[in-house]
């Protein structure tokens, strides 16, 4: 082969090989490009379902994230407490989740009249939930109204406990309701306790005007029946302590009336 046909050929061969990298550096970035293209869709199509979540609600994002955890209303805690055997008269607990309407009524039957109740669910949802509860599982039946305090700072006729010691209980206890502002005017229903947030079957109905401070939960008022309360305090006190009242009251039953 002369050279000028030897130099033609390797210019050829040269040159294909140049053509051949440029067509393989060319399918390369058509790779890339495709690549880049499908990278910006699906962050166009996650961006967008982002977009759409914002406007309409993610359940599964921030919608979630920021929605409220907080007990629903009338949602209670109902806690067992450690007693003895004498101090607990156990009838099961409460329903956790109180209906939510705004008053009950109650009869309260005793051997002296009836005392009739309205209960406030509205302001007091777990603690006329455990009063209903209690009502209608027959617990206050044929049980005595053991305290009864008179006097200057005001009246109180306090039942609730089967024993009639001050310290019985249905065996669960739970938290206080409706303290802010509360005062204990002539004709109030509230919890006794023994401390915050120990309430548990024992109850006081306010008979005169009693400047305690706010630390009993009020659940109702009485409706009918004060003057029933107004003469067992004129019967006078007794017992040890000088706060048994000298007219027995006894609880024969207590009806909860539904509409």
């Amino acid at each position: 082969m002369g050279g000028n046909k030897r130099q033609r050929e390797l210019a050829r061969l040269k040159y294909e090989r140049q053509q051949q990298r440029r067509a393989k550096q060319h399918r390369r970035a058509r790779v890339r490009t495709r690549v880049a293209m499908a990278t910006l869709g699906v962050v166009a199509v996650v961006a967008g379902a982002l977009f759409v979540g914002s406007l309409f609600g993610d359940d599964n994002g921030d919608a979630a994230a920021n929605q409220d955890t907080s007990a629903p209303p009338g949602q209670c805690d109902y806690r067992a407490v450690d007693r003895t055997e004498s101090e607990v008269t156990p009838v099961g607990t409460p329903p956790p989740v109180a209906p939510l309407v705004p008053t009950v009524q109650a009869i309260v039957h005793t051997n002296k009249g009836n005392i009739e109740l309205e209960l406030d669910q509205a302001k007091a949802p777990c603690t006329v939930n455990s009063f209903v509860f209690l009502a209608e599982n027959d617990y206050f039946d044929d049980t005595t109204c053991h305290r009864l305090l008179t006097g200057e700072a005001g009246g109180v006729l306090q039942c609730g406990d089967p024993s009639a010691t001050g310290r019985g209980g249905p065996g669960y206890e739970f938290n206080d309701e409706n303290l802010d502002g509360a005062v204990y005017t002539k004709g109030v229903l509230a919890m006794a306790n023994s401390g915050p947030n120990t309430n548990g079957s024992q109850f006081f109905m306010v008979y005169s005007d009693s400047g305690f401070d706010p630390n009993y939960t009020p659940f109702g008022r009485i409706t009918k029946g004060l003057d029933i309360l107004t003469k067992v305090a004129e019967g006078g006190v007794t017992g040890p302590n000088n706060d048994q009242p000298k007219t027995k009251v006894t609880i024969k039953d207590v009806e909860i009336v539904r509409a």
